[in-house]
């Protein structure tokens, strides 16, 4: 086991100056450069322009370039933007982190729906949740992203003219100023039942732990589900009457700032995790369908064993193999973003950002985003065959 992990870790490095050389080279290969946009301008002063292009560097052979960017890469230092003239890590850090709220978001969404509704729908196929199910994981794959994102801004706007009440955000991440006595109010109707929820589940949890079976994966998805829920409405709760009714969002409570990022998450996530949730449910049901055909699963049956252990202990367990190689491509997705879904509903993620770069080519940035891309690539895929190797007994070390 030592020395696989070792013989994988070596692999990275040449794997690591392969795609970053090669990324270099690509964007090389697009005419012009950054400053070429000023010298297209007869206003601007050519003296001037070559000495912004020598203090920038793009006046130096292409391999130099490589050479000190690469020499900044490993001391940690991404690069100089262009068009900001600061650190690289300062442009996107940020914006790394709104898109990653965006993909945990989805990510979660998809893997607590899909496999459950997978399961279901392999053990009752052909059934009518079954064909349910079915139309409409077909239509969540047949609607693009971006057409998906632009239904949901219809929907908030009508919705916002019909109740002249703004039940879904249009656009953006955050409010300029947070109303937080509605937050307070909403607390006080949704608590109860929230609160109400975690005591049913909890409830279930103690039962199921007391009649010696393990509680099922509804049981602790309700729970996790409703405890957050009712941890969080509780601290408006505790901080309501004394705070005033309106405040600007930087001065708002932690409560109430994250409160609103997720309202706006909200249907971002909904147009994100609804290809993917489509998708990942129709594989997890043709994995199940093949497994629950296979020789061990009758021979488990045979035995006499529950059918809820012969389903989620041996069946389960290796329906999710593709999962768990997906593993590798799911760390680089959380540095992606959302893709286009972020420019069409104004949320201010990676994509927008990696547009504007390679509109203004400025190489760093884009060069920034494709390393640690690869980087994250790498380590994912190291994960996941450590996590096969792990769950599936037929891979070997050797």
């Amino acid at each position: 086991m030592f020395g696989y992990v070792v013989r994988r870790l070596l692999q990275l490095i040449p794997t690591f100056f392969g795609a970053t050389l090669l990324a270099f080279l690509v964007i090389q290969l697009a005419p012009g450069d950054f400053v070429t946009r000023l010298e297209l301008d007869p206003t601007q002063d050519r003296e001037s322009i070559a000495n912004l292009r020598q203090q920038l560097g793009l006046d130096q052979p292409l391999p130099v370039q490589y050479a000190k960017w690469l020499s900044g890469i490993l001391q940690g230092y991404l690069g100089l933007s262009l068009s900001y003239k600061t650190d690289v890590w300062n442009v996107i850090g940020q914006r790394i982190l709104n898109s990653m709220v965006l993909v945990v978001l989805a990510t979660l969404m998809i893997y607590l729906i899909a496999i459950p509704i997978g399961v279901y729908s392999a053990i009752r196929k052909y059934t009518w949740p079954d064909r349910t199910f079915t139309v409409l994981a077909f239509l969540g794959l047949a609607i693009p992203n971006f057409f998906f994102g632009l239904i949901m801004l219809f929907l908030a706007v009508w919705l916002s003219d019909l109740t002249n009440m703004r039940l879904l955000p249009i656009g953006g991440m955050t409010d300029e100023f947070l109303h937080l006595g509605n937050m307070t109010r909403a607390a006080q109707v949704l608590f109860p039942f929230a609160l109400a929820g975690t005591l049913v589940y909890a409830g279930l949890f103690w039962w199921r732990n007391r009649q010696g079976q393990a509680p099922s994966f509804g049981v602790w998805v309700g729970l996790i589900l409703f405890g957050a829920s009712s941890l969080l409405m509780l601290a408006p709760l505790l901080q309501g009457p004394g705070l005033p009714a309106r405040l600007p969002y930087s001065e708002s409570p932690l409560w109430a700032r994250a409160t609103n990022v997720l309202w706006h998450a909200f249907p971002v996530v909904i147009v994100v995790g609804t290809s993917g949730l489509a998708g990942l449910m129709r594989v997890m049901r043709g994995q199940m369908l093949d497994v629950l055909s296979q020789d061990y699963i009758r021979t488990a049956r045979a035995k006499g064993l529950n059918e809820r252990v012969v389903i989620y202990k041996h069946a389960l367990r290796n329906a999710v193999i593709p999962f768990i190689a997906g593993i590798g491509g799911l760390l680089p997705g959380l540095i992606g973003g959302a893709g286009l879904v972020e420019v069409t509903m104004a949320w201010p993620g990676i994509t927008p950002a990696l547009l504007e770069a390679i509109s203004a080519i400025d190489i760093y940035v884009i060069m920034g985003l494709i390393t640690i891309t690869t980087v994250l690539l790498m380590i994912g895929n190291v994960v996941s065959d450590l996590l096969l190797a792990w769950v599936d007994p037929r891979i070997r070390y050797s």
